[in-house]
């Protein structure tokens, strides 16, 4: 993966077993929402092979629909035309229709169940018809927790998503999203500049720098030591004065 004629990130290699949360840590420039995007297919990669749920990941960024039906991806800001009059229900139902033409279409009836039901679990069933444009940036976020919710997923990817949110927000979105893990079984990989929430919360840390500084539990990869060559060590001075 390159950015412009240099390469963007390089020589990383992880797993992220079923059930577990892993975090993505390092500066700003890092190469971080590349890798996730390269992992996702979004960007192409010019080397090395990446296997999601068990299925290879083409060189063109294709996943079989039965596959790719099983992830769900949160960015870190929702960007759309806010002239479009599209309700909350609309918006999370269409994360029941991406599916692929090898894939049944299943009736309207369960299609509205599982809408309901998604929004029920985040708590945003009262929302259900307002216009997506008029929600606070808390409410966008259970909307799309909902979004993830109405089909099955094993695998949930984040970019910073909790970004824009207030420290109550954020909270607030942690500790939804921690709940709907246990319930779910959710692998969950996701990018953070939080790193007290990456040690209270996270099962492993990859922290990286345009390449793979290390790995390990959160008291391995946020070791004083490895935080100085990710972040500098003026970074881990001013980390700990706080």
């Amino acid at each position: 993966m390159y950015r412009g004629t240099h390469p963007a990130v390089q020589d990383v290699s992880f797993t992220v077993p079923a059930g577990t949360d892993t975090a993505i840590v390092g500066p700003n420039g890092a190469g971080k929402s590349t890798l996730i995007q390269a992992v996702l297919g979004i960007l192409p990669r010019h080397s090395g092979e990446v296997s999601v749920l068990g299925q290879p990941l083409s060189a063109k960024g294709y996943l079989p629909p039965a596959v790719r039906q099983r992830i769900a991806y949160l960015p870190q800001s929702f960007l759309f035309d806010r002239r479009i009059p599209i309700t909350v229900s609309e918006l999370v139902g269409l994360g029941w229709d991406r599916i692929g033409p090898q894939l049944p279409w299943v009736g309207g009836r369960e299609r509205r169940h599982a809408v309901r039901a998604a929004l029920n679990q985040v708590e945003a069933w009262p929302l259900r018809n307002q216009v997506v444009s008029s929600l606070s940036g808390g409410e966008t976020k259970r909307v799309l927790l909902a979004y993830c919710l109405v089909r099955p997923r094993a695998l949930l990817i984040l970019d910073e998503a909790p970004a824009g949110l207030d420290v109550l927000g954020e909270s607030e979105f942690y500790q939804l999203l921690y709940q709907l893990k246990q319930e779910q079984g959710w692998a969950i990989l996701q990018i953070s500049h939080d790193l007290d929430m990456v040690r209270r919360s996270c099962d492993r840390v990859l922290c990286i720098n345009r390449k793979l500084l290390c790995q390990g539990t959160p008291e391995q990869a946020l070791a004083p030591e490895q935080l100085s060559l990710a972040y500098g060590s003026d970074f881990v001075r001013y980390h700990h004065s706080c």
